[in-house]
Order: structure tokens, then C-alpha cells, then sequence
């Protein structure tokens, strides 16, 4: 077995889009909807493993893990500090799954020529994570409220993990 040298952001883009795919999916799958090579797919999904977020057979993600994960270590292993002002994809509770629960001046969005909105930039976990959440609407919102942790302020990140339990569908964990 391979030493483990840590999780890389990716690899909570992985899991979640493993989560949103059901159990409908395949590595050649993953590497296609996220724009993340094969072998990366591969190494990030061992990485994974060796953590115990996902089974040693790879197929099923541990979600009270992957919660806990994101709900105490996420800010701290991935913390992310707002940029310039940007046209990007709206994020944390600027997008469409909190921003109707909260009013504020902060806009952030992950950067991106394609975006509708301008505000603060934040750092995606992945370089081509706006072209995957572009294609998979569980997914953005899911990459959503984890930015809403990373970034939020108690009473965001708290409806941020609500909403996000919701998401991970807890009868089937």
C-alpha cells in the first residue's frame, strides 16, 4: 500500500461528485464530468481510502466521515481567504442554494470568463471545478456549501451543514 501524503483539495471534489452520481458510476466516468485525469482519479480515490473516506473497494463514500471531515478540518486543511473582485460562477452563500437565506453585501464566486455574476474570488478545490459544477447541478450546490464553510461565518456554515446533510441522503449511508 502507498504512504499517504495527505488529501489534495481534488479529492473532496471527487467524493462529492461520487455522492451526486449515486452509485451510478464508473472511474473513466469521474475523470470525464470532473476534467481530471484517470490516473489522478485513480490516486485521489486511494488517498481516500487510506483516510477511510471511501470503502477499500473504492465504491462507497463514508458520509458521516466525509461530514466530519468538512464540518471540523475542512477550514483548516483547505482555508481559502476571498480575492479581487472577479466575473465568476457564484459560490458559498452567494450561490442559488443560500442565497435566498441570506442577505449580504459579500458576493463570492469562483473565477470564470463564462460567470454572471462579479464578486470576491475564491479559490475552487479544483481548476476545472466551474466546468464540472456547470454540468451537474447536486454537485455545485454540494461544492457550495462546502465553500460556505471554508469561508462562512457561524450562521452561514450552519445552514451550510444542514443543507449539506440533506445532500448526502442519509438513509442510504
Amino acid at each position: 500500500m502507498k504512504a499517504h501524503n495527505g488529501m489534495r483539495p481534488h479529492d473532496l471534489l471527487v467524493l462529492l461528485k461520487i455522492i451526486s452520481s449515486k452509485d451510478n458510476w464508473l472511474n473513466k466516468d469521474l475523470s470525464t464530468s470532473l476534467y481530471i485525469s484517470s490516473s489522478e482519479i485513480s490516486e485521489s480515490l486511494n488517498r481516500s481510502m487510506i483516510a477511510k473516506l471511501i470503502s477499500p473497494d473504492k465504491r462507497k463514500v463514508f458520509k458521516n466521515a466525509l461530514f466530519e471531515f468538512i464540518r471540523f478540518g475542512l477550514s483548516y486543511v483547505f482555508p481559502v481567504v476571498p480575492g479581487a473582485v472577479v466575473r465568476g460562477m457564484p459560490t458559498a452563500h452567494s450561490a442559488p442554494v443560500l442565497n435566498k437565506d441570506f442577505i449580504s453585501n459579500d458576493v463570492y464566486v469562483w473565477p470564470s470568463p463564462n460567470g454572471n455574476a462579479r464578486g470576491q474570488a475564491i479559490t475552487p478545490l479544483h481548476s476545472n471545478q466551474v466546468k464540472a459544477a456547470e454540468q451537474d447541478q447536486k454537485l455545485y450546490d454540494m461544492l457550495a456549501l462546502v465553500d460556505t464553510v471554508r469561508v462562512g461565518r457561524v450562521r452561514e456554515t450552519e445552514k451550510a451543514l444542514e443543507l449539506l446533510k440533506n445532500y448526502f441522503d442519509w438513509g442510504h449511508a
